[in-house]
């Protein structure tokens, strides 16, 4: 993660009554890998019982509890609010970034007019989050994934067996599949090699939901190698520098 990264200024909005507070410490710290959170927020109606067990993390992690009664049975009072500050937030121009934790769908408006104004959206949400939301954002990240990354490798001997099942599954996705040799394909030079940071960028733009920990793996390389559709080659800048990846379908033939 480079400087500018690190000082982007975020404000980071969690709607509690469709987050869990066990995720929140994992939570911010996906969220220090994009910027600096100088706006905490949970907003619920703190009166009741149903948001209980968020008191511990609030004051662990700093966050500011914003209190929003319900008016009225079956209205959710508490999105309007937290759009509301969300708005307010945006005006001041203070911030490079929104992080919008919730899995509901109805924060997807306010996604995509932040995005209008020239912001980045990190969007964080349960798998069941509808994909208008996760559209709308510029990416976004399954709060699943935040709390488990094993690799393949180590799913027989540490991961449920439903678990390692279900993310050995996702990884024989032909869509999964189709996506990478796209991507590779457009980010590829005349010789068929693509940057891998490049692959990572354009898969970030095709699908804000991408995210290497739902295959199993921490990082894009880990998968590209796991899939063994592509050919790597681990290029050496000198100076001391990291090798440099490049990645080629292996069905590429050259002229």
């Amino acid at each position: 993660m480079d400087a500018s990264a690190n000082a982007a200024k975020l404000a980071v909005l969690i709607d509690a009554d469709n987050a869990q507070p066990g995720i929140v410490e994992s939570l911010l710290a996906e969220v220090a890998k994009y910027g600096t959170a100088h706006v905490k927020r949970a907003y619920g109606d703190w009166t009741g019982s149903s948001l209980k067990g968020w008191k511990d993390q609030l004051l662990k992690q700093s966050i500011q509890p914003m209190q929003q009664f319900a008016y009225t049975k079956g209205k959710n009072a508490t999105d309007a609010a937290m759009v509301i500050d969300a708005m307010d937030l945006l005006y001041t121009e203070r911030f490079d970034g929104f992080c919008i934790v919730s899995s509901d769908s109805d924060f997807t408006r306010l996604a995509a007019r932040i995005r209008e104004s020239g912001l980045t959206v990190y969007g964080f949400g349960e798998r069941k989050t509808p994909k208008p939301f996760v559209a709308a954002c510029d990416k976004f990240i399954y709060t699943e994934n935040l709390t488990y990354t094993p690799s393949i490798p180590q799913a027989a001997g540490g991961m449920p067996r439903q678990t390692a099942q279900a993310v050995a599954g996702r990884l024989r996705d032909p869509g999964l599949e189709d996506l990478l040799r796209s991507v590779v394909e457009a980010a590829s030079n005349d010789d068929g090699w693509a940057h891998l940071g490049g692959v990572g960028d354009i898969i970030r733009k095709r699908r804000p939901d991408f995210d290497p920990r739902s295959y199993g793996y921490p990082k894009l390389m880990g998968l590209v190698e796991a899939i063994g559709l592509f050919d790597v080659d681990k290029r050496d800048p000198g100076d001391g520098k990291p090798p440099v990846i490049y990645v080629r379908d292996q069905r590429y033939k050259s002229s």
